[in-house]
C-alpha cells in the first residue's frame, strides 16, 4: 500500500508544480503589459503613503494616543498605519483580479487564447493571483519601509508584518477573481467597489477602533476578511498577538482556500460551458 501511495503522491506533487510554472507565462504577460504602464503601479504605491501622511500624521496632531483592546495605548499614526498595510494588499488584489480580469474575461478574450495551449483553468486561476499578489506585495512592502522608518513599528514580530501582508493580499485576489466572474457590465463595478470595498475600508477598524460603534454594526465587520487582516498586521506590529490573531490568520486562510474554489468554478463555467 506504501509503495502504491507513493508514486501516486509524487505524481500529484509534478502535477501541482507543472501547473504553478505553465502559470508563471500568464505572469511573464502581465509584466510585459505594465512595462508601459508602470505609472499606475506607481499610483498604487503612493495612495496608502498619502493616507498615512494626510490621516495618520494630520489627524495625528489631534488625536495623539488610541488605546487598544487590551488597554495598550499606541500613537495614532502607529494605529492606523498597519492597516493601511492591510488596505494597501487588498486594493492591489481587488482591482487586478476585478478591474483587468473583467476586461480580459470580457473584452480582449485573453483566456480564450490562453485556452489554446496547453495551459488551463488552473493555470489562468493561478496565474492572476500570482500577479495580484505580486501587485499587491509591493504596495504593502512600500508601506511597511515607510514604517520602518518612521518608527512606527512597535515589535519585532512587526517583521512578520509582510508575509501577513501577502495572505491578505491572497484571500483579496481570491475574492476578486471570484466576484469578477459575476459581473457581466462595468456598470456592475459599484456593487463590489462601492458597496463593499469601500466600506470595508472604512469601518473595518482602519482609522479608529470599531469598539466606538454599534454593537451590531461591530458584529458585522467581524466577518470581513479586512477587519481580519487588520486585526493580524496590526497585531503583529504593536506586538500584541493572542487568540484574536490566531482566528484571523485561520480565517483568512479559510477565506482563501473558499474564494479560490468558486473562482475556478466561475471562470470554467465562463469560459468552457
Amino acid at each position: 500500500m506504501t509503495t502504491l501511495s507513493q508514486p501516486a503522491s509524487n505524481g500529484a506533487l509534478a502535477t501541482a508544480w507543472a501547473r504553478v510554472w505553465r502559470s508563471r507565462r500568464l505572469v511573464e504577460r502581465n509584466i510585459m503589459v505594465y512595462r508601459h504602464q508602470w505609472i499606475i503601479i506607481l499610483s498604487g504605491v503612493f495612495e496608502p503613503i498619502f493616507y498615512l501622511v494626510g490621516i495618520g500624521l494630520g489627524l495625528g496632531a489631534i488625536i495623539s494616543e488610541v488605546p487598544l483592546a487590551n488597554g495598550q495605548v499606541v500613537p495614532y499614526a502607529a494605529f492606523v498605519a498597519p492597516a493601511l498595510v492591510a488596505t494597501a494588499a487588498m486594493n492591489g488584489a481587488v482591482f487586478e483580479t476585478i478591474f483587468n480580469v473583467f476586461f480580459k474575461l470580457n473584452y480582449a478574450k485573453t483566456y480564450d487564447g490562453v485556452l489554446a495551449t496547453p495551459m488551463g483553468i488552473t493555470e489562468i486561476a493561478l496565474g492572476e493571483l500570482l500577479w495580484a499578489l505580486m501587485r499587491a506585495t509591493l504596495y504593502a512592502v512600500a508601506m511597511f519601509v515607510i514604517m520602518f522608518f518612521m518608527g512606527l513599528i512597535l515589535s519585532p514580530l512587526g517583521v512578520l508584518m509582510i508575509p501577513a501582508a501577502l495572505l491578505v493580499a491572497a484571500a483579496f485576489a481570491a475574492a476578486g477573481l471570484a466576484g469578477t466572474s459575476f459581473l457581466r457590465t462595468v456598470n456592475d463595478f459599484d456593487v463590489p467597489m462601492g458597496l463593499i470595498v469601500m466600506p470595508m475600508f472604512l469601518f473595518s477598524g482602519t482609522f479608529f477602533p470599531i469598539e466606538v460603534l454599534p454593537s451590531w454594526l461591530v458584529s458585522v465587520i467581524q466577518l470581513t476578511p479586512l477587519y481580519h487582516g487588520i486585526s493580524l498586521i496590526r497585531g503583529l506590529s504593536t506586538g500584541i498577538v493572542g487568540f484574536e490573531q490566531l482566528l484571523s490568520l485561520f480565517y483568512l486562510v479559510a477565506f482563501f482556500a473558499i474564494c479560490l474554489w468558486i473562482a475556478m468554478r466561475q471562470i470554467e463555467r465562463r469560459l468552457i460551458k
